[in-house]
This record gives C-alpha cells, structure tokens and sequence, in this order.
C-alpha cells in the first residue's frame, strides 16, 4: 500500500465503502456504529468499541447494509464453501474429476494446513464440504485443492470462495420443527 493504508486505497477504488455503519448481533440487534466495514476482517476481535460481556468476533460484512455482524467465536466455523472461477489441474476434466463426491483436502487460510474435505459439483462451481471445519473463511478468498494433507501434497486446483455456510446454521436447519 502505498501510503500504508488499506482504507484508503479500497475508498479510492469504492467510494462509500468506507461510509459508517451498525454492527449487530446475529439476531440483528444493533450494539453499535462503525465508521466503515473497510476498517474489519472475518475473524476480527480486536477494535470493535464494544462494551459486552463474552468475546465477540466479526461473523461476516454485509457490504449492501454496511452491517458488521458479530457473534461468538463458534458462529466463525465454516462448513461449507461455494468456489466459483474454478481452475482444475487435477487428472481429467473437472466434471469428470467430481462426477461423484471426492475426498480432498482444502487450504483457505495461507497459514494453516490444508483440511480435509469433500468436493462435489454444484450449479454454480465446486461445493467444499469441510469434515471438520474452519474459522475466518470469508467470501473472496482463494480455496485451493490437494490430493494430500502433507508436504508432498500435489496441487489438483482452487477457486474463489463466493458464499459460506456456517456449522452452527447447518445445525439449526437441521433440527426438527416444533424440537
């Protein structure tokens, strides 16, 4: 960045994304104003200006609203991934590749290893079904696929993640009506 700030070159790039804002609970209660969503990371717990009781992270940016969502750390776990603009160098064409599921592993964090997952096909890309999880994934981010979860793990492809699926909302679609 040239002048050090990120805020300001992603201003100049989109005017208004640095506009203020509220930051509310998963519910959509409103604890407080930010001074623009540009200034947050999914993940983020620091410099949130928010006097409450248990830890809270940011869940998500609703960049249309200007919501910054908040909520405990269990609300960060990811468990399935939408990946769009995929680039399949694996053996084979990608339809043929995930014509039926296959067991992978996923990197979406440049600092962790590679997790394992499923991949199967999807309307709109790669759907990655995460076995055990991960926190901080965000839509834009890159997924990249392994057929290993070691050093000498082979590149089979990866994309850019578009949506995200929390853990806690597959858990509560799948309790029963009336439960």
């Amino acid at each position: 960045m040239p002048t050090g700030r990120y805020a300001d070159v992603i201003e100049r790039l989109k005017p208004g994304a640095a506009a203020p804002g509220e930051i509310v609970d998963l519910t959509g209660k409103v604890l407080g104003r930010h001074d623009g969503i540009v200034h947050f990371t999914v993940g983020q717990r620091r410099g949130l200006g928010l006097a409450v009781r248990e830890p809270l992270y940011v869940v998500r940016l609703e960049a249309g609203t200007r919501r910054v969502v908040v909520g405990p750390r269990a609300a960060l776990a990811t468990r399935t991934i939408h990946v769009v603009d995929v680039n399949w160098i694996g053996d084979g064409a990608l339809d043929d590749a995930l014509a039926q599921r296959r067991e992978v592993f996923v990197k979406v964090r440049s600092t962790r290893p590679p997790r394992p997952a499923w991949l199967s096909l999807c309307r709109a890309g790669v759907e990655v079904e995460l076995i055990d999880g991960e926190e901080g994934v965000a839509p834009g981010q890159a997924c990249v696929f392994y057929d290993a979860g070691g050093p000498d793990a082979r590149v089979l492809g990866g994309g850019f993640i578009a949506a995200t699926q929390a853990m806690a909302a597959m858990r509560a679609e799948q309790v029963p009506a009336g439960a």
